[in-house]
Order: C-alpha cells, then sequence, then structure tokens
C-alpha cells in the first residue's frame, strides 16, 4: 500500500510518501481500500510532535484520522459487511494511506447520494459537532448555539447540525467567510477580530443566551464564553487553536449553573466509538440521503500533495474540508 509516513516532527517536509506492506484484516476487522481522507488540524500538530498518536507507537507513524473507500476483504468473523461496500470511518491514525483496517463496528455506511471519495469530509468533523452539541450539551428544538471557527471542518457540520435540531447558531468567523457561513444557515456570523459576539448572541437568543458553546479556540475565549452562555448553558472544547490555558471565573461558572466539558474523539476506547458509529448511523445518515445535511468540501489535494494541503490548512484559507484524494 501506498502512506504518508512521519520520518521525523516538524514543517512539512518530514511527511515522505512510501510503499510499504499490505494490510490484513484481523477477525472482527475489515480492511478498506480507501478513495480519500481528509486533513484535519490534529493532524497538523501531530507532524510537529504536540498530539502523539494514542497507544504504542507504531513502526510506521502515518497521520490521518478518518476515511472513505470500499471493502477490500473482511475478517472470518465480521457479519455487518462485505466485500464493496462502501464504507467510512474515524481513525486514531493512518488515514493517509491507500488502506486501513478498523473492527467492523467502527465503520458507517456512506450515505446514499454521497460520492465515496466526498463522503472522506464527513467523519471526524460531523460526529464531532453532532457528539459536542447534541450528545454532550443537550442542543435541541427552540435552543441557541454559539459555535467559534464558523467556517472550519467543524463550524459547517455544526451549522447545519443546529438546524437540523431546530435550534438557532451564532458562528465567529473570520470576516471574509461571514457570507459563506451565512449562507449554510448560521443566524448570525460576527468577525472574531473584533466583532460583538455577546450582542449577536443576545440578539438571536432575544436576551436568554447561548445554551451550548462549541469552541475549537481555547483559553482566551472562555471568559467571553461563560458571559454568552445561558441559565444551564453548557461549553464544549473541542480543539485549542489558540491558548491552552486561561483563567476561570468560577463565579460566572456558578451563577449560570454551568457546565465546562473537555472532548476528544482519537483517545476513546473502542466501545465509545463504536456506539457512537452505530448511532451517528441510525440518526444522521438518513439526513445526509436526503440532501438535509451535506458535507462542505473547500478542495481537494493528491496524496503527492499532502505538503501543500498542510500549508493549505495551517494559512487558514478553507471553508470547511480539504479533501486528499488517494
Amino acid at each position: 500500500m501506498r502512506a504518508v509516513v512521519l520520518n521525523g516532527y516538524g514543517g512539512t517536509e518530514v511527511m515522505q510518501l512510501l510503499e510499504l506492506a499490505d494490510l490484513h484484516a484481523g477477525p472482527e476487522q475489515i480492511l478498506v481500500e480507501v478513495a480519500a481522507t481528509a486533513i484535519n488540524r490534529a493532524d497538523l500538530m501531530q507532524r510537529m510532535g504536540r498530539y502523539p498518536q494514542p497507544g504504542p507507537k507504531p513502526e510506521h507513524e502515518i497521520p490521518g484520522l478518518e476515511f472513505a473507500g470500499r471493502v477490500g476483504s473482511v475478517g472470518t468473523s465480521v457479519s455487518a459487511w462485505k466485500v464493496g461496500d462502501p464504507v467510512m470511518g474515524i481513525l486514531s491514525g493512518g488515514g493517509y494511506a491507500s488502506q486501513v483496517v478498523l473492527h467492523e463496528r467502527q465503520a458507517i455506511a456512506v450515505p446514499a447520494g454521497i460520492d465515496v471519495a466526498d463522503a472522506a469530509a464527513i467523519p471526524e468533523v460531523w460526529l464531532t459537532a453532532w457528539d459536542a452539541l447534541v450528545l454532550q450539551a443537550g442542543l435541541g428544538p427552540g435552543g441557541v448555539a454559539l459555535v467559534h471557527g464558523g467556517a472550519s471542518g467543524v463550524g459547517t457540520a455544526a451549522i447545519q447540525i443546529a438546524r437540523w435540531v431546530g435550534a438557532r447558531v451564532v458562528v465567529t468567523c473570520s470576516a471574509g467567510k461571514i457570507d459563506r457561513c451565512l449562507a449554510l444557515g448560521a443566524d448570525a456570523a460576527v468577525d472574531y477580530r473584533g466583532g460583538d459576539v455577546l450582542a449577536a448572541v443576545r440578539e438571536v437568543s432575544g436576551g436568554r443566551g447561548a445554551d451550548a458553546v462549541l469552541d475549537v479556540v481555547g483559553g482566551e475565549n472562555l471568559d467571553l464564553n461563560l458571559d454568552a452562555l445561558a441559565l444551564r448553558g453548557a461549553i464544549v472544547q473541542v480543539g485549542t487553536m489558540g491558548e491552552l490555558s486561561a483563567p476561570l471565573a468560577f463565579g460566572k461558572l456558578m451563577m449560570k449553573r454551568a457546565s465546562l466539558i473537555g472532548t476528544v474523539l482519537r483517545a476513546r476506547p473502542l466501545e465509545e466509538k463504536a456506539a457512537l458509529a452505530q448511532r451517528f448511523s441510525k440518526e444522521l445518515l438518513p439526513a445526509f440521503a436526503d440532501g438535509r445535511l451535506r458535507p462542505v468540501i473547500d478542495r481537494r489535494f493528491a496524496l503527492v500533495e499532502i505538503g501543500a494541503a498542510h500549508d493549505y490548512v495551517a494559512a487558514n484559507a478553507n471553508v470547511g474540508k480539504v479533501v486528499i484524494d488517494i
């Protein structure tokens, strides 16, 4: 198989495209011939040595947290899939490759009407946004969400999920991306460099505040997030593009009876990932199949262009996902 391997940590020059031995599925695993993967900021952090893959260090460290492709072979105990089935899913690593293996219960069917290569833009960000906003923060009909990084992969998914559950949504983004976020369904979009986020939240919520805040930035947003929260609201931290620490105003947290939740998908055990995949399949796939939800793809690169793809994401140039065609 072909794979992008890290031969050290640092800039894009540490990524090397190699020919490696083909993979083989274990008894409860499926082997997938990968059509495409996608870039996540966690990949950039791993490349720089700041976000190691969970578990023992593999012989070949291959980044990549998601994939889409077709089943190439199945283990002896597999019953849910057959050769040729179009599937997608999340990984702890290994997605920058022409083959991946995973437990059969972690795989998700590619929705009807979505091209297999386009489906690579779904797993990581849609599972993250749905788990954070709906399962952890409890966003539902009549609620209001504040989403930071509204033009990111997670943000473009979060906008659609909020509208799908019957909630309203305010996002922050750069000025040049405001119109794109509004077109996706955001009720308000605010320039994160100086716009009045609290005023937008008050207007959209009728003065009540946000029931759920999804934050990909980190420390410098914490006080703003607490101010923006409604009573019994929840802040869910899914990333740290900014400061890794910040003072916490316990008084604000307590007076609002608020929740501050940190979450990641990558380090979760198999059973949790499998349960999340199965629930996602049941609850969200029909909305992709009928067009109510759709992946947002900004740009595509070939696997040999992986360095340029990382540079593009690092420059914050994208709206939605950057897909790598294998």
